[in-house]
Parts: structure tokens; sequence; C-alpha cells
């Protein structure tokens, strides 16, 4: 079998030597003589891989003591009803930064238990094209919380630096950047992350959340919709989906071992300067939408002269074993999504084929 590159932005590429880590430990986990998918989330072994998994985050992340650390499940999209049921009481506004489909989603739901309102935006003449400054936004001192999306998959963009919000907590959907680099995490009230960009497999959410936050959060929702409740039983409160934890723990000790967050947020930037370096050696031809104090480390877009254009270079890629290229059909063009367990030898090998590309078809 030959493995291509997927550029697919989630579920997205992940490390080999995890996936034959899981190869290898598929039938008999630890010599105990079943697989880790039979394995009781009670038991002794799950439970070991559970508290490493923990571990590991607050490790590489870094996580302090301030914060929790929980899987759920239910993807972002849980997380965007969740946030407004536990932090967003009766009376209360939140603020919301509007990056882009995701971050109005979140503001969606949030409007159906409370009275969100918009802070700022990233939109240009209809695009998002940019995150906003600090200058561009309007936040309210007294909002429960303000609300952001880190990286936009769809649009191409990121924040590099995050806004001062004062004393008020910043919740940020890092799905799609988390772990790329270092962070401060004592500056977030709540962080989430879905696992399929960065972490693992689709399956899992990972949640950092202040432990004093969690304390003052709503009672007036099901337990099991409950960020304390969730805290309080180690994120074992119901049948947890064991095998993704375990892949997500043996997707961090990979990262430990290739050096942390730090060589992380090297090898990143190395794969975002050889291929944004491409399309601007080749503006006439390659075309990046995106102001370049906001362009994204994990999603670089762009487009072709024409759509023609562009489905010949999907299908060319595709044949020269790069797949996934496709830009998102809101958008349309091209979209090449290169997460952490993506090398930069596999990019190397793409702005290669864009050169050749460039000069047969420009």
């Amino acid at each position: 079998m030959s493995r291509v590159i997927n550029f697919s932005p989630g579920p997205s590429t992940l490390p080999l030597p995890v996936l034959e880590r899981a190869q290898r430990e598929l039938l008999d986990f630890d010599g105990s003589g079943i697989s880790m998918l039979e394995h009781s989330h009670r038991g002794a072994k799950y439970s070991a891989v559970h508290e490493e998994a923990k571990s590991l985050l607050k490790e590489l992340v870094p996580v302090p003591d301030t914060h929790e650390i929980l899987f759920m499940q239910g993807g972002a999209t849980g997380q965007f009803a969740l946030v407004p049921m536990n932090f967003l009481p009766a009376g209360k506004s939140a603020d919301y930064i509007n990056t882009g489909s995701w971050s109005k989603k979140a503001f969606a739901e949030a409007e159906i238990v409370g009275e969100p309102r918009w802070a700022g935006t990233g939109q240009v003449d209809g695009k998002f094209i940019r995150v906003p400054k600090q200058s561009d936004l309007e936040l309210d001192s007294g909002a429960a919380y303000v609300h952001l999306t880190s990286n936009n998959t769809i649009a191409g963009t990121q924040f590099h630096t995050f806004p001062d919000t004062g004393s008020v907590p910043i919740v940020a959907d890092m799905s799609s950047d988390f772990l790329w680099r270092p962070i401060d995490v004592s500056r977030f009230g709540l962080i989430y992350a879905g696992a399929q960009k960065n972490l693992g497999p689709a399956g899992i959410t990972v949640v950092i959340a202040r432990k004093d936050l969690l304390e003052a959060a709503s009672t007036k929702v099901p337990k099991i919709f409950r960020y304390s409740f969730i805290a309080e039983n180690n994120s074992l409160q119901n049948t947890a989906p064991t095998f993704t934890i375990y892949m997500v723990r043996n997707v961090l000790q990979w990262v430990k071992e290739n050096g942390g967050a730090s060589a992380m947020e090297t090898r990143n930037q190395k794969k975002a300067n050889m291929l944004y370096g491409c399309i601007d050696e080749h503006e006439g031809f390659y075309r990046c939408p995106v102001e370049r104090e906001s362009r994204s480390v994990m999603n670089v877009v762009f487009t072709l002269p024409s759509e023609e254009l562009e489905k010949k270079f999907m299908a060319d890629a595709a044949a020269e074993g790069m797949v996934n290229t496709k830009g998102h059909r809101s958008v349309g063009g091209i979209r090449i999504s290169m997460y952490n367990a993506m090398g930069p030898q596999e990019i190397e090998k793409l702005t290669g084929f864009m050169k050749s590309f460039a000069q047969k078809n420009g």
C-alpha cells in the first residue's frame, strides 16, 4: 500500500508512527489480551491511558493548576451550545467576535440561550479576509465572556495575538489550531478543541476551563451538560470514547517526542513560509485573499485564474499522490490544511508541484 499526502481539513492526517502503534496494539493492548476498544472505561488499563493523556496535555500546552482538563463529546458544535448554557446567565450579555462560519454558528446557539452581541468582525466587503485588531473591537466590560474562533478553516484566517479583554474571560474555539504552538492558558477562561485536526481522530473534544468559572457556572441545566459535573467525575460520568482518548494520548506522546509545542511552532512556521512563499512568488497565477497579518498557519487558501484551472490543479495533484485540496464549498478555490502531523517534506513536494503547474498552465 502506498499512502498519499492528505490535506484534508478534518478529520485530518495523523502521524504515521501513531497509526503504526495503534496497528501493533489493536488486538492486544499492553499484554492484556484484548483491544483498547474492548477495555472498560473504569478499568485499570484504560485509567492509566486517561490520566497520561491529561498529564501530557498539562505538560505540553502547558495547563496551569488554575484550570481543569475535560474530555467531552459533541465536537465544537456541542460547545457552541454548552458555553452559553453554563456561562451566560439571565440578564447578562456575551461578546462574540465574528471571523466567519464557526463564529456565526456559535453565536446562533448563544441566541437560543441568552443575549449575545457582536463585538467586532473580520468581514471586509462581504468576505472574511482578516481577523479584527484590538482597535476594531467594541468590547463590553460587563460581558459574561468574549468568544472567539482562533483559526478559521474555511477562510484561512488566524489570530496570532489574542485581544485584551480586561477582566472578561476569553472563551476560545481552538479546534483547528490547538497545540500548534505554546499558549498562555491563564489568559483564557475556557478553551475547547475538537480532536480531529491536531490531536487525534474525531470523537473527542478537549476542554480546558478555569476552575473558578466552573464553580460559578449555572446549575440549572441537566448534569450531563454541566462542565462542573463532568469535572467532578473526571470526564467519566458516562462511557468515554476510550479508543479515541487512547489515540489522543498517542498523538500527545508523539508531540513530546518531537520537541513539544515549541518544536511544533518551528515546524509549522517552516511549512507556512514555504507555501505562502510559493504563492507570493507566483502571485499572478496563485492568489491568497487573506491579509498577510491574518494568514493561517494551519489552513492556507488560494485561488487560480479560473475554476477550470482549479479543477485541473486538484486532479493533477491527486495523480501525484496529494489529495483533499479542494476549498470549502462555500468559498471554492484551493485549501491546503497542514496541521502538526504534516511534515515539511510534504509541503516541499506540494510547492514543487505548484511551481511546475504554474509554469505549464500560466
